[in-house]
């Protein structure tokens, strides 16, 4: 029998018969680092668990941000490896009001149930919904060029009645109630849906401006009407109170939890086809529309 070295001090035994080291062969790999990683006297350093969040939001393509595909991955970085913290890398020119709302209540439920403080970084965007993903956290750290604000609703499509008359078509549409053909684009606007539509639309942005104001309290300026739909660069919104200052995720999470701060990231999947460059029509079109909402703040 001989001995050949395992780790600084430790050996291992290897027989001369063939096959009978297999016998005694452990399962899987150990290396020294390994072992080291289980040693429960060798400190780690913190974890910080990092989600991004980047893109339109929506549930019209699998590219968009939504709670049902984002969920799970929030769920695992604020559970797995019991983070010091979670930071949400913010880079959305927003857009479902619905689900920015909700992706943004299950991050505050994980933090308040973990008690786990939640740091947000903009990127080149935080607007309109990206907004209200990024007042999720407990503070938010801007680039200096970083566009934050748009706190409010819009509703956009196409009208096609003069175009349809035009090739000789009528549009026929026949309903139980009054209100059934809403909005109905092959149909001439009605001065009542747009009456309605304003109703609903202000509703929205008065539960949007009720969660900025809850969020970020005291911190907005009482000087300027930041619930116009403006939108600021870092330093005037910083100045505005909409965001806590000029920041980046790496140095600025070093400077609140040290310099061996680790990091765990998060975020949305892609698809088998999108790895190799596979898209469908549905998800060409999805991503015209995001184009276009970055084209909205210069991007």
């Amino acid at each position: 029998m001989t001995y050949l070295p395992l780790c600084s001090g430790q050996m291992r035994h290897s027989f001369t018969r063939p096959g009978f080291a297999a016998l005694f062969k452990p399962r899987g790999h150990s290396t020294c680092q390994g072992m080291k990683a289980r040693i429960p006297f060798l400190k780690r350093g913190p974890l910080v668990a990092v989600i991004r969040l980047q893109g339109s939001i929506g549930i019209g393509g699998r590219n968009q941000l939504n709670d049902e595909t984002l969920g799970p991955e929030i769920e695992k970085a604020f559970k797995r490896g019991k983070p010091k913290a979670v930071a949400l890398v913010v880079n959305s020119p927003g857009g479902s009001p619905v689900q920015s709302s909700l992706i943004a209540a299950r991050i505050r439920r994980l933090a308040e149930e973990r008690g786990v403080p939640v740091h947000a970084f903009v990127e080149d965007v935080a607007a309109s919904g990206g907004y209200w993903l990024a007042a999720s956290a407990d503070d938010i750290w801007v680039d200096q060029g970083s566009i934050v604000g748009s706190i409010g609703v819009v509703s956009a499509g196409f009208g096609a009645p003069v175009f349809l008359a035009r090739q000789g078509v009528e549009r026929r549409v026949h309903t139980s109630v009054q209100s059934k053909s809403f909005m109905d684009p092959f149909l001439p606007e009605k001065e009542e849906d747009v009456a309605r539509l304003k109703t609903i639309l202000e509703q929205m942005h008065s539960g949007f401006t009720d969660y900025v104001k809850s969020r970020r309290g005291p911190k907005l300026s009482s000087d300027e009407d930041l619930f116009t739909g403006e939108f600021w660069l870092g330093r005037r919104a910083y100045e505005l109170g909409l965001v806590d200052g000029i920041g980046h995720i790496v140095p600025k999470l070093k400077e609140l939890y040290g310099e061996d701060v680790r990091f765990a990231k998060y975020g949305r999947k892609r698809g088998l086809l999108q790895r190799f460059g596979a898209s469908m029509a549905n998800d060409a079109l999805a991503a015209v529309e995001e184009r276009a909402d970055y084209a909205r703040f210069g991007l």
